[in-house]
């Protein structure tokens, strides 16, 4: 019996153990998104989605106009396109973050480089609790920085989201994404 109570606990504490910095990496915030970019076509984001181009980074966000729904795309460089919502892409759940923006793309220090996608909000100025909710988007620049207008800090897209420049705080808020490739799907939850 206490060789039985032994193994119990020693897997407990192996469980437990496997909970430190690596369950910290993702966020447990809300973010759904499915693209199939071999339907969309959208160069801007196939940018970003190629894994032989890192430091390309896009903004998604889902946008209505003249009562149809978009996918807008801005990268890095400034370039945006849009695309309308297909059928397909009206029947899924889509929860754009916090507040309706990620980003994505390649990191450039690791090889094979690393897929990220952040929430397009400001991880130490945004409160998704405040009446009424005001937007504290990052803008994010050729060389992979998102920078806060408010507080002014620089996260390093390429580095996990860490500041990079700023007073201490927390670094970008981080997703679950995968890519098969620029014309493939993109699948952020």
């Amino acid at each position: 019996m206490r060789h039985r109570i032994g193994i119990l606990i020693a897997w407990m504490a192996l469980l437990l153990s496997g909970c430190g910095e690596a369950s910290q990496e993702y966020t447990v915030g809300n973010c759904y998104l499915v693209v199939d970019n071999s339907v969309h076509q959208d160069a801007t984001l196939a940018g970003a989605m190629n894994p032989n181009s890192p430091g390309i980074y896009c903004i998604i966000r889902k946008n209505i106009r003249g009562g149809v729904s978009y996918f807008d795309f801005t990268d890095n460089a400034g370039v945006t396109s849009s695309k309308p919502l297909n059928a397909i892409d009206t029947r899924r759940t889509i929860v754009m973050g916090m507040n309706n923006g990620i980003i994505v793309g390649f990191g450039t220090l690791n090889m094979p480089a690393t897929f990220y996608a952040y929430d397009l909000e400001c991880p130490n100025c945004f409160d998704p609790h405040a009446i009424p909710v005001k937007s504290k988007p990052l803008s994010i620049s050729v060389s992979g920085l998102a920078t806060c207008g408010v507080c002014h800090r620089e996260y390093d897209l390429n580095n996990s989201g860490f500041i990079s420049k700023g007073d201490a705080g927390n670094k970008l808020t981080r997703y679950h994404a995968s890519t098969t490739g620029p014309f493939g799907v993109l699948a952020v939850n």
